[in-house]
């Protein structure tokens, strides 16, 4: 059933998302006076298929993982003569510029309403203070003191802990300082703290900037417990078992999910004691983490998945209410943040700062989609609109075969003044073609890795 859950909420995402792009290509050429013959929405056996009265077919196929708009087009094919002046080729390149653009269009649309809905319901963020700062960590080595609140890093304000997120990322894979501004308690007194990084994270398979700094904020644990023990792993041969409540470990309390990490990895190969609790019972275990490489670093692991229920301080929630009106700013502006985001992050890929282990395929997005589902509806909307900013990005690329491979093809013959030759546009549409299969296969194989 989870599984069927996951693949049901994928289709759902990935159809919302192929819709709204082709939807972008159709509306636009309708109105540049190009013939549509199909619109269709999905691969595989049609499931549903009728015309209008333009004569423009409509399918429904099995697999909601693609779509496309069959357009009039001389290049493809015969044309009948009463058909030429609907012809793709035959309008102007300002035309075709736009229908090809209007796809992308369209998915960065849907990212704006999509966050307007979510933001309806207000915002909610944690104020940066810093809680825990691990011992001979980053963190602690360069100035940070518990207490602390982060209030800007490079000049950038940063009011959330995901603001705070957001801006470390522009440091991963850089090298000197990177400068925050604290200040502590309700004084109004700036202090400046740098913390000195040489290509950081560059390696990293999952880059975690605050878990690297040693920093986190305030939070009251409950308790934590093992969501899920892999057979495979040092805690199951220990005697760990799913649903099993950590207490202590080597004789100290948990109280902070960092922590019980950090001790656990710096264990490799040596016993370690851990206090449970199952159903009613209380247990003594052993267990010997076993080696393993982390972001390029040798760690002890015991192969569990934790779950930790808690809560952080109510006075370092932030809460802000938006109006039908005032939501409007707030969406488009996280529609560009969110744009930047994956712009800075491909190019990051590209100059070798961000490890390419971290590009994720359709396993990725399939659970992704699936927990973002379980997690509520804002949650699952949030993540439809991510996933729509990175498909109208990615699309515009110059990359042939992509939308902005055609554009790029249309800007030179804006400049030059007559079309690309065919010979030039096929040879790179096949480059872009293996290029793009080449990506996806890269990008399964990382799913398949992380998964197993």
């Amino acid at each position: 059933m989870e599984l069927l859950y996951t693949v049901f909420y994928t289709f759902i995402a990935l159809g919302v998302l192929v819709t709204f792009h082709e939807f972008g290509h159709f509306w636009v050429a309708r109105r540049c006076g190009v013939k549509v013959e199909r619109f269709s929405i999905g691969f595989g056996t049609p499931l549903v298929r009728w015309r209008d009265k333009q004569d423009t077919e409509f399918v429904l196929a099995l697999l909601p993982l693609g779509g496309y708009v069959k357009m009039v087009d001389e290049r493809e094919g015969n044309v009948d003569s009463d058909d030429l002046h609907h012809a793709f080729n035959r309008k102007s390149v300002w035309q075709r510029m736009a229908i090809v653009s209007a796809g992308p269009i369209a998915n960065f649309l849907l990212a704006l309403v999509a966050f307007w809905w979510v933001f309806l319901a207000g915002e909610k963020g944690l104020a940066p203070v810093v809680g825990l700062v691990e011992e001979n960590s980053l963190g602690a080595n360069s100035g940070f003191e518990s207490g602390m609140e982060i209030v800007a890093i490079d000049g950038v304000e940063t009011p959330t802990w995901g603001k705070v997120s957001k801006q470390l990322f522009g440091f991963i894979g850089s090298s000197g300082d990177i400068p925050f501004t604290v200040v502590y308690g309700d004084s109004d007194l700036r202090y400046e703290v740098n913390v000195a990084v040489d290509r950081w994270l560059r390696e990293a398979e999952e880059p975690m900037p605050l878990r690297e700094l040693g920093i986190s904020p305030p939070f009251e644990l409950d308790s934590l417990t093992l969501n899920e023990v892999f057979e495979d792993g040092a805690g199951y041969s220990a005697g760990l078992r799913s649903g099993d409540q950590l207490i202590s470990i080597n004789g100290l309390a948990i109280e902070d999910v960092n922590r019980f990490i950090n001790i656990v990895a710096a264990s490799a190969g040596t016993e370690i004691t851990l206090e449970v609790l199952r159903d009613t019972e209380s247990l003594t275990i052993q267990a010997v983490p076993r080696l393993a490489e982390r972001d390029g670093r040798q760690v002890g692991q015991l192969a569990v998945r934790l779950a930790s229920t808690g809560k952080y301080p109510d006075e370092l929630l932030r809460d802000v209410d938006y109006s039908v009106f005032t939501a409007i700013p707030r969406s488009i502006k996280e529609t560009a943040d969110t744009s930047i985001f994956v712009l800075n992050s491909i190019g990051k890929l590209i100059v070798g700062d961000l490890s390419p282990k971290n590009l994720s395929g359709p396993i990725t997005i399939a659970k992704v989609a699936g927990d973002s589902a379980r997690s509520g509806s804002d949650n699952f909307i949030r993540f439809v609109a991510i996933l729509s900013i990175m498909l109208g990005v990615m699309n515009l690329l110059p990359v042939p075969v992509l939308d902005g491979g055609h554009l790029m093809y249309y800007l030179i013959e804006v400049v030059k003044g007559s079309p690309v030759s065919d010979q030039i546009q096929i040879v790179g549409y096949k480059v872009g073609f293996v290029m793009l299969i080449g990506l996806m296969i890269f990008a399964t194989y990382n799913d398949v890795t992380r998964t197993f």
